[in-house]
């Protein structure tokens, strides 16, 4: 199995990034070498987040226009406004309550959601940011720190939720498509799960193996939840991090919402027949192609969101469904074409917010392609973000 997206069709690395890049390859192909091949996952993971070499966790630009790709946060403060008008909602019926964002990329949204809540007095107890990658912490401080230098205190990082316990409310946004996934294919005399193998000069390719117990209940699920098989060679991808992440969140969670945005599908349309070669993308320099074994460490590798799984997985938690609606949807009931209409602005920036919102709200751009799910614990009221359009029931 072979993807035909050339190297040389993408712009060339600096050669800095080049040193990591092969630093982190020979890493990947020593435990190759020690086990055959990897699943998939596992060379995802590694690519990602391997200490010091991974994509998340070297001093690499990843976000904004000089980076790989841009964020609904950093398209429009809008997106951030509407999200803390959320938190404000549920902050005012819990006492004390704090914001916790997982992966806080730039510092962008922690500093909008937080420039919006003290406008309004209303700030939380804490801002907390769960963040793996020292450099990217040290990106958020001098971010926040610029943008709201009076409110850089009330933020603290953690790294894990080892022990730590609180109540308010969960961000999440891009963050489960960043999950590592198992990669499967479907075949007449069984499943079989892809795996990555030394390749030639110093690269790696795709082998099959046998699937794993685990990989062939989780499929044997999916068909079931379908209700029909899917076809021979059919290629897909399933999160096995979900279960464990929420059941750590929801223990850490007293009290509260979680706030999960990413771009997905429920399972009926995320296995669909024609989805035959699943959802994998890779980006880099805002160029996005289906080749996740080069550009090693150099470039996002994501793969959409099964919003059914994440649902199922919460429920088993603990948690309760409390709404699943699109970007779009989510936007307008937070009142982001009032919000628009409030900023006193040039003709030219105008023109500009009119343009951002085309990308927050339109089909064509995020505004379905998002999703926004939310997940509560020990809070029964209705959250306005989801009302008249909500969509739980498709989940």
């Amino acid at each position: 199995m072979k993807f035909q997206t050339p190297l040389q069709d993408l712009p060339p690395p600096p050669s800095e990034a080049i040193a990591y890049s092969e630093a982190l390859s020979r890493h990947i192909r020593g435990q190759i070498e020690r086990e055959g091949s990897i699943p998939f996952a596992d060379f995802m993971r590694m690519a990602l987040y391997e200490a010091g070499l991974g994509y998340y966790m070297t001093g690499l630009r990843k976000f904004g226009d000089g980076g790989d790709f841009i964020t609904a946060p950093e398209v429009s403060p809008l997106f951030s406004f509407c999200l803390a008008g959320q938190c404000l909602e549920v902050m005012q019926h819990i006492p004390r309550a704090s914001i916790l964002e997982f992966g806080a990329g730039s510092g962008v949204m922690a500093s909008d959601i937080l420039q919006f809540l003290a406008q309004r007095d209303r700030l939380p107890e804490h801002y907390y940011i769960l963040e793996l990658s020292a450099e990217l912490q040290q990106r958020q401080r001098e971010t926040i720190g610029a943008r709201v230098p009076q409110l850089l205190s009330r933020v603290h990082w953690l790294s894990n939720l080892d022990h730590f316990q609180f109540k308010g409310v969960v961000l999440a946004n891009e963050v489960l498509d960043a999950m590592p996934v198992r990669r499967f294919q479907c075949h007449a005399d069984g499943l079989r799960e892809l795996h990555v193998a030394a390749g030639s000069r110093d690269g790696f390719e795709w082998t099959l193996r046998p699937a794993a117990p685990e990989l062939q209940r989780a499929l044997q699920e999916i068909q079931r939840d379908l209700g029909y098989a899917l076809p021979e060679a059919y290629t897909s991808e399933w999160n096995p991090g979900l279960a464990p992440w929420l059941q750590a969140l929801w223990h850490s969670l007293d009290s509260g919402v979680a706030l999960l945005i990413d771009y997905g599908y429920p399972r009926a349309e995320y296995y669909l027949p024609e989805r035959a070669m699943g959802t994998l993308s890779c980006h880099y320099r805002h160029r996005m192609h289906d080749n996740p074994l080069m550009l090693v460490g150099l470039q996002d590798i994501t793969a959409f969101v099964d919003f059914s799984a994440v649902a199922a997985a919460g429920l088993a938690a603990g948690f309760e469904v409390g709404g699943f609606i699109d970007q779009a949807g989510f936007l307008v009931n937070g009142g982001i074409e009032r919000l628009c209409a409030e900023e006193s602005m040039q003709d030219m920036a105008v023109l500009q917010r009119a343009q951002q919102l085309k990308a927050l709200l339109l089909p064509s751009e995020m505004g379905e392609r998002f999703k926004v799910l939310a997940l509560h614990k020990a809070y029964n009221r209705a959250l306005s973000g989801f009302g008249g359009a909500d969509r739980s029931h498709r989940l």
